[in-house]
């Protein structure tokens, strides 16, 4: 009877000893890693009519945001139609006055696209590309880990005037001094023909106007601003810490 006893009494013990080992909180058991979500990256851009809305669409319908349903961005979309680097439109704020206003002060975002030129036309190249380096140097001394692009002047036609193609190249060497990435939409000619006689791809992507894309032609230029992000690997941009 007292071996029994015995025998009991040293099993009770096992098992205590047992059950605070596992309770223990300097001997808890690992727990199962919980798997990373990743973080969409916070995109924002600035430009005209084409990128924040014009005749039938809205900032949540251009390019810009059909981008950022296409890559899994958050987006903000800054700026006004008839808007440019120096030319105020209807709401008499060009670009750096609308960035002060409507991005500036919001937390840095992981990327900034610049997209314009096709009101400044009537503005002295010089005076364009002035405007465009101030903007941009600021926007980095602001933002100095967020990534920049710049984007060329679109156009509704496959045959641009040749101010904007002069506008386009300032830009470009504006780029090129600030080493910022640079996309060309009209040197890649992502609107083909002319609308008005029916052809190329103008008859299905830009309005009557000639001037702005149709909900088609948004979700069309976003996938040639994605081939060019995916070129440039800035599809997954992250802020620099």
């Amino acid at each position: 009877m007292r071996g029994r006893l015995r025998c009991c009494a040293a099993l009770l013990a096992v098992l205590t000893a047992t059950a605070c080992a596992a309770t223990s909180p300097g001997r808890r058991a690992n727990p199962r890693p919980k798997p990373a979500v990743e973080r969409a990256p916070v995109v924002m851009f600035l430009g005209d009519s084409y990128t924040a809305g014009g005749p039938g669409t809205t900032a949540d319908t251009t390019y810009a945001a059909e981008t950022g349903r296409m890559l899994g961005w958050q987006v903000i979309v800054g700026g006004r139609g008839g808007t440019g680097f120096v030319t105020p439109g209807r709401v008499k704020e060009p670009f750096p006055e609308l960035f002060d206003r409507q991005l500036a002060w919001r937390p840095p975002p992981d990327m900034l696209i610049v997209s314009g030129g096709h009101n400044d036309r009537r503005v002295p190249g010089p005076e364009v590309g002035a405007a465009a380096r101030d903007l941009l140097a600021r926007v980095r001394a602001s933002w100095p880990g967020s990534r920049l692009v710049l984007m060329g002047p679109m156009w509704g036609t496959g045959s641009p005037e040749p101010p904007v193609l002069s506008i386009r190249d300032t830009l470009q060497g504006v780029a090129g001094d600030l080493r910022i990435p640079f996309i060309d939409p009209l040197r890649e000619q992502w609107v083909t023909g002319d609308r008005r006689v029916g052809t190329g791809n103008a008859a299905v992507y830009i309005l009557k106007d000639r001037v702005h894309p149709t909900p088609a032609g948004h979700r069309y230029i976003a996938t040639r601003l994605v081939g060019d992000l995916t070129r440039l690997g800035l599809t997954r941009p992250a802020r620099l810490l």
